[in-house]
């Protein structure tokens, strides 16, 4: 399959600074990927995210607070070969490694092996390595047979729901691209009859509405599409469900939690300005 063309904007500044102003470009959504290049031996750093249409500079330097460059990049899969030289992740019962790791894996963990393609979640990302710590907790405690990972990305944490309680998982994602890796990395993982990969806007889709309600879902995407589909989610979920969010920030955490009132607050989980929430639907 041919590439699609990639640009990719620069921010240059210093390495306290680089969280803030990644954070900034990641909250906006339209990136690819972010990432964080420093220099080894000196204060200064390199913020660059990947977009498949020209962004605006304007616009993101307004959003970062910083001045940001935007270029063309040449017709190779850089956001694949940005992920190579990132180490394995541990999170919780899970070890997240990609083909450039084949032969580290170490003993008495589950082993996901996630290629990023041109979708989100390789674990790397804080929220996404809160999620599945927060998977490995609840299956010290539950055994779920029925789990939503909406806006799957990788497909990462439906992998890891499948792995964790061998059953069946729906997957979507409002990318098609996303989708598709998605179902690459379950036949990687050796779960593709486990996970089923859909491509769906919210939860309007026939199948993602057919297959509830969900006794467990989770949505690592963005502050403002959680409180948008607040409503869709909560009907969603069967009495005693478990609700996982994240994709937001420590100071989103009030503004998310108010649109979910109906639902019994049990935590959350930090690392960094990331935040992931846990709540239960009552009715157990």
């Amino acid at each position: 399959m041919t590439n699609p063309p990639l640009w990719k904007a620069s921010i240059a500044l210093t390495k306290l600074e680089a969280g803030d102003a990644a954070a900034a470009l990641e909250l906006d959504g339209s990136a690819q990927a972010v990432l964080i290049v420093e220099e080894p031996f000196a204060d200064g750093a390199v913020v660059e995210a990947l977009y498949t249409e020209a962004p605006d500079a304007a616009y993101l330097s307004r959003i970062a607070g910083r001045a940001v460059t935007v270029a063309p990049l040449p017709d190779q899969d850089w956001i694949r070969l940005s992920q190579e030289g990132l180490p394995p992740v541990r999170a919780g019962r899970f070890f997240v490694y990609g083909a450039h790791d084949a032969g580290t894996v170490p003993h008495g963990v589950i082993a996901m092996k996630i290629e990023a393609g041109l979708a989100f979640g390789t674990g790397h990302h804080e929220t996404t390595a809160l999620c599945l710590s927060v998977l490995s907790e609840l299956a010290r405690e539950r055994n779920f047979r029925n789990v939503l990972d909406l806006g799957c990305g990788t497909g990462l944490l439906a992998i890891g729901a499948a792995k964790l309680w061998k059953r069946p998982v729906l997957a979507s994602d409002i990318d098609p691209v996303a989708v598709e890796v998605t179902r690459e990395n379950a036949r990687a993982n050796c779960v593709a009859p486990l996970v089923r990969a859909v491509t769906a806007d919210g939860l309007t889709n026939p199948i993602l509405a057919n297959g509830a309600p969900y006794d467990l879902l989770i949505a690592n995407i963005l502050a403002g599409p959680l409180t948008q589909l607040a409503p869709s989610i909560t009907k969603a979920l069967a009495p005693g469900a478990m609700l996982v969010l994240s994709g937001l920030l420590r100071n989103q955490e009030a503004l998310v939690t108010s649109f979910y009132r109906s639902l019994r607050f049990i935590g959350r989980r930090r690392n960094g300005p990331w935040s992931a929430l846990v709540l239960e639907k009552p009715g157990r």
